[in-house]
């Protein structure tokens, strides 16, 4: 039985490991640590996930109105295909449905289609997409949402 995997609020304690897990994941958004102390300072609903006392992934979001945005995540490159990003997008999706959020959205790099596919299979669809929205290298940012 693999081990039990516990979500938390994010800690400043959480940040060295945080940006360990950035660093492994070219396709995650770049945050610096002073990004991710704001998180915690409850600017953004940031949650963790440990596997056997391993910080292996977390989840970014944020509110505004009755919509929910997902700012950023990610797991430990190891630990991936193992349930932990379900379980935080889990997470976050029942936190906005609490504070009566209707809708969630995010924004993906157009050629990340393992995210893309993770987030199809989670519910949410296309509605848009961003030309040349990022840089390094550039690329078309797609726009996907679910209701709640």
């Amino acid at each position: 039985m693999p081990p039990a995997i516990l979500i938390r609020a994010l800690a400043p304690p959480d940040i060295p490991s945080i940006l360990e897990i950035q660093s492994a994941s070219p396709e995650a958004s770049r945050w610096t640590a002073a990004d991710y102390a704001r998180a915690c300072d409850g600017l953004f609903h940031s949650l963790v996930a440990l596997r056997s006392e391993v910080l292996a992934g977390f989840i970014v979001s944020r509110f505004a109105a009755d919509e929910m945005e997902i700012l950023n995540l990610a797991v430990r490159p190891h630990l991936r295909r193992h349930g932990i990003a379900t379980q935080l997008l889990t997470g976050a999706l029942d936190h906005a449905r609490s504070r009566g959020a209707k809708n969630c959205f995010l924004e993906v790099r157009h050629s990340n289609s393992t995210a893309i596919s993770f987030y199809l299979h989670h519910g949410f669809t296309q509605f848009g997409r961003r030309l040349a929205n990022y840089s390094n290298p550039p690329a078309d940012a797609l726009l996907l949402s679910r209701p709640l």
